[in-house]
């Protein structure tokens, strides 16, 4: 099995390491193609205007100075040449991506896209707490990741959804299992706008996340629970998102 490997939080992220090593508990032919820098919150963007410079950092591992999409397409279409990837690995996120994170999350989108190309792809993401948010806990990522994947992989993923991988924030010997869950939601809140002011006395802004969405009670069964009550959260992510139950109510509106 070939495998490709990317991630959202760039060529020299520590989450980029613990992918690898999970990949090459399933296989010895590991490819590594990441953003050169930071691309976090950069959803599914696909660079169209600029070129893309492409470097290699060492031996199947290639930087590209682009988003994860364009991670994806790169390796699957260029770099691994005719024989491409038959599974995408997208991370490991420093943090978790669940609820409305799945919106923003270019760590879902290097998924999404392998998906988009056929190709069976998972988005794997370690929570932090605020006690580990310098010293995420990888070694839950490491103990958990594969034999999800083996399972996973066994049972066959669907031709059109890509499969999203969070791991709570504790050690590995405090998570009590593995649960299928539903994307989950935030209170309306979760967004801020910090407004401050440069050297200058110019002003200059940061979109932030409140913490107060952070205690909120999540519904059972979604990835917001399960984190929450110390379970590896496993989410099936549809491409197609259409809403088809009011789909059938505007069809009658419409008529």
């Amino acid at each position: 099995m070939r495998i490709l490997c990317t991630n959202d939080d760039g060529i020299h992220a520590p989450g980029l390491k613990i992918v690898e090593e999970i990949a090459r508990e399933l296989s010895d032919d590991v490819w590594v193609v990441a953003p050169e820098l930071d691309q976090s919150g950069v959803s599914h963007s696909l660079s169209l205007n600029d070129p893309l410079r492409l470097r290699e950092v060492g031996p199947r591992h290639f930087a590209v100075r682009g988003t994860p999409t364009d991670c994806v397409i790169m390796g699957s279409r260029h770099i691994l040449g005719d024989k491409g990837p038959d599974l995408v690995l997208s991370g490991v996120n420093k943090g978790r991506n669940v609820a409305e994170d799945v919106v923003y999350s270019g760590t879902i989108a290097g998924a999404l896209e392998g998906t988009i190309l056929g190709i069976p792809s998972f988005a794997l993401s370690q929570e932090f707490s605020l006690e580990t948010r310098n010293a995420p806990l990888w070694d839950t990522a490491l103990k958990f990741g594969p034999g999800i994947l083996r399972k996973v992989i066994d049972a066959g993923v669907p031709k059109n959804t890509v499969i999203n991988v969070n791991f709570p924030a504790v050690g590995p010997d405090e998570v009590l299992g593995v649960r299928v869950t539903r994307q989950g939601k935030r209170n309306l809140g979760f967004l801020k706008v910090d407004q401050r002011r440069d050297g200058r006395g110019n002003p200059y802004f940061w979109i932030g996340f409140e913490r107060a969405a952070m205690i909120d009670t999540p519904a059972e069964g979604t990835d917001l629970a399960a984190l929450a009550a110390r379970y590896v959260s496993v989410t099936p992510l549809r491409l197609d998102r259409t809403d088809e139950e009011f789909s059938e109510a505007l069809t009658a509106t419409l008529r």
